[in-house]
């Protein structure tokens, strides 16, 4: 199954964020939220809008390969979604702008192709 290694890799970028949390955390010593501390709020951010998007995103993933589309697809959208969430996630702790709107445009390019892909591959005689 093809997505199983992106929703690996998308684990491993999930637990990066996580870490750049727990640095910011130990370095300013908060233990709940964020303390007030801009950097730990930045690290929280970029957290959190992985948690947003990976979820839902490897589920459509994973629904596109069960319903017999072309694992070139998957391929594509998988890499193309990864990229877009590593650049996201790196410029918001960089505090780029222009790498978060392009981070957020592979992101949201991969989320709508999946959604297209996925209604072209549902098996509609099957729905009823």
């Amino acid at each position: 199954m093809v997505t199983a290694l992106y929703a690996s890799l998308l684990a491993l970028i999930m637990l990066w964020l996580a870490i750049e949390v727990i640095k910011q955390r130990r370095k300013n010593q908060v233990a709940h939220a964020d303390g007030g501390v801009e950097s730990l709020q930045i690290a929280r951010s970029a957290q959190s809008n992985a948690m947003d998007y990976i979820p839902i995103t490897v589920i459509l993933m994973a629904l596109l390969e069960f319903n017999g589309a072309n694992v070139w697809l998957i391929h594509i959208i998988g890499i193309a979604f990864i990229a877009g969430r590593i650049i996201h996630g790196k410029s918001i702790l960089a505090r780029s702008l222009k790498g978060r709107k392009r981070g957020m445009y592979l992101t949201f390019g991969s989320m709508v192709s999946l959604v297209v892909l996925n209604l072209i591959y549902l098996p509609f005689d099957k729905l009823m």
